[in-house]
Formats: structure tokens, sequence, C-alpha cells
């Protein structure tokens, strides 16, 4: 389909150029006739010597003025010369636009092909993810049916059972619909405190930083930016909620600030598993997570987090990079347009 689209389009891109080449060739050709007109309806003063002493003068209309006589056929080599130099002008014309409109064609429709090919994947992707709840929701659901000594008790198990993958499916839908606003808007953005947004988010992890006994240590001063302020938030709870996650208990999470330029610097270093070298470079994909048999059984959710963070920094006209070695923790650090 991508390459019927770019020589269609480059058929187009042609098929203006040589309208507008043509144009200006007949132009050319129409202006130059009437000049060649003009010089071979000139008046021709004609000297016929009868006798070595004797002149008979035919006279034909003055010429104007500067105009030098010419040869009727000289004219006519003239119109014959400017007609092949013409043609093939534009012959080279249509070989250079062409291969120019073919590859201007693929340029232009570049970014289409790729922004399909990510919106496939991300179905194919999404759908691969709904697939197994939804399996292990009917699976369970089938079984159930079929039992004939089914209990209240066991009716229940199953319930609570089937309530957990609706949860897992509600959450997924969330974060897929989450990143299609990210796409859409930029968010409301105004005048926020640093400070206040990183507090909020230590909230917000607070109590699963309490249950593996894990000590957040924040260390930051005072800097506003333009932001989304509840987007800003859930960026950092995702970063900080990763790293307690994916780290021992009894360890310390670092939350840093710090000024760069006109930018602020935010960091998240925690002492965990740490992240593969071969999985850095996917580690802001969709769907992506790092191999259980490394993170020690640790990989929750679908792996749309990171996504979503990145997606925030980046619409706040910010980044987000990732520095890490297997077993030696991973530092999370986003950079920030700041105001003051």
């Amino acid at each position: 389909m991508f390459n019927a689209a770019r020589i269609k389009l480059t058929a187009w891109y042609l098929l203006i150029i040589m309208l507008i080449s043509v144009i200006f060739s007949a132009v050319i050709f129409l202006g130059a006739t009437r000049e060649l007109g003009r010089f071979e309806r000139a008046a021709v003063l004609h000297r016929v010597r009868a006798s070595s002493d004797e002149e008979f003068l035919i006279l034909i209309p003055t010429p104007p003025q500067g105009l030098p006589a010419l040869d009727p056929a000289i004219v006519d080599q003239a119109r014959a010369r400017l007609i092949l130099a013409l043609v093939l002008i534009n012959l080279g014309i249509l070989a250079v636009s062409g291969a120019a409109g073919y590859f201007l064609a693929g340029k232009t429709l570049e970014p289409i092909a790729a922004m399909m090919e990510e919106q496939s994947r991300f179905v194919a992707d999404a759908s691969h993810e709904l697939h197994t709840p939804l399996t292990a929701l009917k699976t369970a659901t089938e079984v159930t049916l079929r039992d004939k000594a089914l209990t209240l008790k066991g009716a229940k198990q199953s319930l609570k059972e089937n309530l957990e993958e609706v949860n897992s499916l509600q959450s997924l839908s969330d974060s897929l619909l989450r990143l299609t606003k990210l796409k859409e808007s930029t968010g409301n953005f105004q005048t926020v405190s640093l400070v206040e947004v990183l507090t909020a988010a230590q909230k917000k992890v607070a109590a699963l930083a309490d249950q593996k006994h894990i000590k957040i240590n924040a260390d930051y001063k005072n800097y506003f930016i333009l932001a989304d302020k509840d987007s800003l938030t859930e960026l950092f709870v995702t970063l900080l909620d990763n790293a307690i996650k994916y780290s021992n208990n009894n360890t310390v999470v670092r939350l840093t600030a710090g000024k760069t330029d006109h930018h602020v610097a935010v960091a998240v270093a925690d002492q965990g598993v740490g992240i593969a070298q071969e999985d850095l470079p996917h580690i802001f994909d969709r769907f992506f997570r790092a191999d259980k048999s490394r993170t020690g059984n640790r990989a929750h959710g679908y792996g749309l987090g990171l996504s979503i963070a990145k997606k925030i920094a980046q619409a706040h006209n910010g980044t987000i990079e990732v520095k890490s070695a297997f077993n030696q923790g991973a530092t999370f650090t986003v950079k920030l347009p700041v105001i003051i």
C-alpha cells in the first residue's frame, strides 16, 4: 500500500511539474516565434545588378530600425532548433523531476507510514495483552459452571478470582485511554511548584515504601515550572513506584533535583535489581517488561507505566533518561524547562 501511494504521489508531482514546464515552454516558443516573425516580415532591400554598370532596385517595405534582413530559411531553422531545445529540456525536467518526486514522495509518506506501523503494532500489542486476562476469565467461568459439586464457598472464590481479572482489564483499559489522551492533549499548563509535585508523589507511594521498609531520601530545592500538575505528579509516582517495586526490602530510594542551565533535573535512584543492558533501549516501549527470571518475578502491570511517563515528559518539552546495570540499581532522570 505504501509503495502504491508513493508511486501515485510521484505521478501527481510529475503532472504538476510537467504542466508548469510545458506552459512555460509554450510561452517561450510563442514569444520567440513572434520575434522571429518580426524579423521575417521586415522589409528587405535587394540589389539586383543587371550588368556591371547598371543596377535595378526591387523595393520591399522598409524594415524596422535596427532589424537586419533575414533569410526565411534561417528563420525556419531557428524555429526547428528552438522546438528541439524545448523538447530536450522538458525531457530532462521529466527525468530529474521523476527521480526527485519519487524521493520527496517517500519523505512525505515516511511519517505517515511510521504512524500507521505504530498504530498497527499498538493494536496488535493491546489485543495480545487483552487476550490473556480474557482467556483466564473465560476458562475460570467455564470450569466453575461445569463443576456439579460447586459450593457457595467455591463460587465466591471463583468470583473473587474473576474480579481480579476484571480489575486487571480495567487497569489496562485505563492505561490505554491515558496514552490516547496524552497524544491528543497537552494538558492544563500553569506555573506549579516542583516541591508540591514531588511531595504529592511521595505521599502516594508512602504506603508501598513502608510495606517494604524502604526509605525515600529527598534532597531538592523549590523550582517553578510550567506544567500540568496532575500529569507531572503521575510521572514521578510512576518512577517512585517502580523504584520501590524493584528494590529489595530495607533499602533506600533517592529523590534529588538540581538546576542545569534552563532546566531542572529530577533524579530517582534505587538500589534494586537494575536493568540489563539489552533491555535499556526498550525500557520506554509500550508493553515492554523485562525478563521475569532476571527481575526475581517482580514484573508488574502491562509495561505501560514508563511509556506514559515518557509521553508526559515530552508533553512538557522535557526528556527522560535512564542509567542502569543489572543488579546495580537504576537512575531515572527527568529534565524539564524551569521558569525560576
